[in-house]
Parts: structure tokens; C-alpha cells; sequence
């Protein structure tokens, strides 16, 4: 097989190329999310916010493991975002985030189940568009359409 890994954008991938998009993925999610916010309130703004924590944990992680499935990039975004959650169980999150303004943003301070669903729709998206980014490349890569 030429040019793939199983999933991935596939050997020819250059992991700093990867990267760069990543963090382009990561400033185009925060930018997403503040203008969620700007536009939004309520339940839209709240659970909106969650998918794209979960996007910008995806992206991060990608920034940090460029040749990551998709799959395993989601799958490890999700979890990131369950155990913050389920840390908000205990008085940690919130007793940081009284103390930092970042803190309050990466760690929340309530646990709220709902939340817990939409991190699986962030982290969906995520997969989504990172596989079809990889799909999309490899193509480019060995000249199919």
C-alpha cells in the first residue's frame, strides 16, 4: 500500500505540516468558541462550548502526536474531557478556579452530566473532520480523486 498507515494522513505526512494545521485547528476552535459566546447564551452557548473543548483537546492532541488516528485522537480527547468533568465531583476545580481565571476556563467548577454527551458530539466532530482531512490528503498524496 502506498502512502497510508492505517488511518492516518500516511508515511509521506510531514509531522510539522500536521502540527501547523493542528494549531490552526486550535485557533479557528477558540475562535469558534468566543464567538459561540458572542452570539449565543444559555444552553446553545453552554453545550456548544463543551463540543469544542473537546475539539481543542483534539487538536492538542494531534499538535503533540502528529501521526494519531483520528480515531485514537477523538477517543483521547473524550477522555480527557470526562475525567475533567468527573473531577468537578470533587472541591479541586473549584477551589483552583477561584484562584485562576485559566483555571476556571480548562477545569470548569460544577459537575453537569449533560455535559458528558456533548463532549461525545465535540469529540465526534473532531473524528469527523479529521478523517475526512486524511482522506482528503492521502488522495492529494497518491493522485486518486
Amino acid at each position: 500500500m502506498h502512502g497510508t498507515d492505517n488511518g492516518g494522513i500516511g508515511a509521506a505526512a510531514d509531522p510539522a505540516r500536521t502540527r501547523l494545521a493542528a494549531v490552526g485547528a486550535m485557533v479557528v476552535t477558540a475562535g469558534a468558541g468566543l464567538g459561540l459566546r458572542a452570539v449565543a447564551a444559555g444552553s446553545v452557548a453552554k453545550f456548544g462550548g463543551d463540543a469544542l473543548y473537546t475539539v481543542l483537546i483534539q487538536a492538542l492532541v494531534v499538535l503533540i502526536v502528529p501521526r494519531v488516528r483520528p480515531v485514537t485522537a477523538a477517543g483521547s480527547a473524550l477522555v480527557v474531557s470526562w475525567v475533567v468533568e468527573f473531577l468537578q465531583l470533587s472541591e479541586v476545580p473549584a477551589e483552583l478556579s477561584e484562584r485562576s481565571s485559566v483555571a476556571r476556563l480548562v477545569l470548569g467548577s460544577t459537575f453537569n452530566p449533560p455535559d458528558l454527551f456533548w463532549y461525545g458530539v465535540g469529540a465526534a466532530a473532531g473524528w469527523l473532520v479529521h478523517t475526512a482531512l486524511n482522506s482528503f490528503l492521502s488522495r492529494r498524496h497518491t493522485g486518486r480523486d
